[in-house]
């Protein structure tokens, strides 16, 4: 009877464990915005952008990492922010998408991993117009909120 108890207790508490993910957390302008670590592939640092004409604004152009041609775009033009500022910081962050490839997307600064459990994320509701449309939740670490980037919408192609 009493292992038969354990049993029970056990299971319930591998039931609480709540479920976690990783983000990457990145600086954009004044902000701290958290990317999936799921989708990301890679991070690299600035290098040489190759413009290609008659694209959407906010892409920057090509790079070639190690042989694979990688589009690049500005989250912050995505996001009707001020002119990206390339810094020694300034990171390109290659995602892996299902449907999309590889993309790369600028950001000021890469500044750590954080670990979130789902109790410690808030999912946004209500209007999805300008910067917010990007927004899919905002993550609590310690002091700080991170707002959680929706990939889908980041890299979904629209004028």
């Amino acid at each position: 009877m009493a292992i038969a108890n354990n049993q029970i207790e056990t299971n319930e508490n591998k039931n609480k464990e709540k479920e976690v993910k990783q983000y990457i957390v990145v600086q954009i302008g004044s902000e701290k915005y958290g990317i999936d670590i799921s989708y990301i592939d890679n991070i690299v640092r600035m290098q040489k952008i190759t413009r290609v004409p008659k694209i959407q604004t906010y892409f920057k152009g090509v790079i070639n990492l190690r042989g694979e041609i990688v589009p690049v775009m500005s989250v912050r033009k995505k996001m009707n922010l001020d002119d990206d500022v390339i810094t020694n910081a300034s990171r390109i962050i290659i995602l892996k998408l299902e449907e999309k490839g590889t993309i790369g997307i600028i950001v000021d600064e890469v500044k750590e991993v954080v670990t979130l459990c789902t109790d410690e994320i808030d999912k946004t509701s209500g209007s999805k117009d300008g910067k917010a449309m990007f927004i899919n939740g905002v993550g609590k670490h310690g002091d700080e909120l991170i707002s959680l980037f929706e990939i889908s919408a980041i890299v979904e192609e629209k004028e």
